[in-house]
């Protein structure tokens, strides 16, 4: 049993990658206020679209389907982890017709907050093209900011590929006629955490962990482009194999009096902490860049741990593609059974 705990952070550059409901006229951006100061941040449903969205195109999207008016409206995905792979990852309430199918997410991902103060900014715009002479412009405002947000990412290898049928307390994820379609298209019947399940076979699991890891290497998306394209893919992701689900390397980026820093103290005191549940190097991606210099520095600090085979520091896609590969190679499968602890 290992889940792939960890960070993730992205790097904004006068962007507005996730809104807020407008003020007036003018588009604010997500914030928090925390002991009087501002935090921008990025919710964790708008990083989730983004890798929906990011996915390769061979990959069909679960089909969503909407009904009912006004406050009676819900949408839903079609519920069929077995079928689509964003099912499958992102979980899923499906409630019609007295019926309630539920899958609770594979992939947990925590909001990504500034680490450090950053307070938008408002620009200022007017639309006066075509206008006559004479007439007043359209007037409209928007805030961006630039600022290093993180968030927590748990991806719950076990689970990917299985889904659980009874269980108190739970909805069954599949109806009885899903649950049929899979069983003849192969899916097993298993014991998962003391749950009647279905699992797919081990080819698939996979292959869907690897296309999740290489899609997390190029997530694209957010708000406001036309006007703030930037980059929006990680640049650091913190990967560790544990057995449990405790995340303790949430603490690695830290806000210091001379921005954002990676805390080597405090990484290599949980490193130790932990290393009786850690199952595999701590993969660690970082864009050349990012804070500074202090890729270099941290490899330097860490350079015992490097060699020692512990840690891997490299650019976040190729840590991430390397993964994937070995995920997909087999090397890993150990990951995805759900060892009694």
């Amino acid at each position: 049993m290992t889940y792939l705990v960890g960070k993730i952070a992205l790097d904004v550059t006068a962007g507005a990658p996730n809104n807020g409901r407008g003020e007036d006229n003018v588009a604010v951006t997500k914030k928090l206020y925390i002991n009087g100061k501002t935090y921008p941040y990025i919710s964790a449903q708008a990083f989730r679209r983004w890798l929906r969205d990011s996915f390769p195109s061979s990959e069909a999207p679960s089909p969503v389907e909407r009904s009912g008016t006004g406050k009676r409206q819900q949408a839903h995905t079609a519920g069929r982890p077995d079928l689509y792979l964003d099912d499958d990852l992102f979980g899923y309430m499906v409630a019609a017709k007295k019926e309630n199918y539920q899958r609770d997410t594979v992939l947990a991902t925590g909001t990504l907050v500034s680490v450090t103060p950053a307070k938008p900014r408002t620009d200022f715009g007017t639309m006066s093209r075509g206008f006559p002479a004479g007439a007043n412009p359209v007037i409209h405002e928007h805030e961006h900011y630039t600022a290093e947000l993180a968030g927590d990412v748990l991806l719950d290898l076990p689970r990917v590929g299985v889904f659980e049928q009874e269980g108190s307390g739970l909805r069954r994820a599949l109806s009885p006629a899903a649950e049929a379609e899979a069983l003849a298209a192969g899916a097993e019947e298993v014991q998962f955490r003391g749950v009647k399940s279905l699992r797919l076979d081990i080819a698939e699991r996979r292959r869907r962990a690897a296309v999740l890891l290489r899609t997390l290497a190029e997530v694209r998306g957010g708000a406001k482009k036309a006007l703030h394209y930037g980059d929006r893919a990680p640049a650091l992701v913190l990967l560790a194999p544990l057995k449990g689900g405790n995340n303790p390397f949430t603490r690695v980026l830290a806000a210091t009096s001379r921005g954002v820093a990676f805390d080597v103290d405090t990484f290599r005191e949980e490193k130790s902490a932990w290393a009786d549940e850690l199952d595999g190097p701590i993969q660690i991606g970082w864009a050349p860049g990012f804070l500074g210099d202090q890729r270099e520095q941290v490899r330097r600090e860490l350079a015992a741990e490097i060699e020692a085979g512990e840690v891997v520091i490299d650019h976040p896609r190729l840590v991430l593609k390397a993964l994937a590969k070995s995920i997909e190679a087999g090397e890993c499968d150990a990951w995805f059974e759900d060892a009694p602890r």
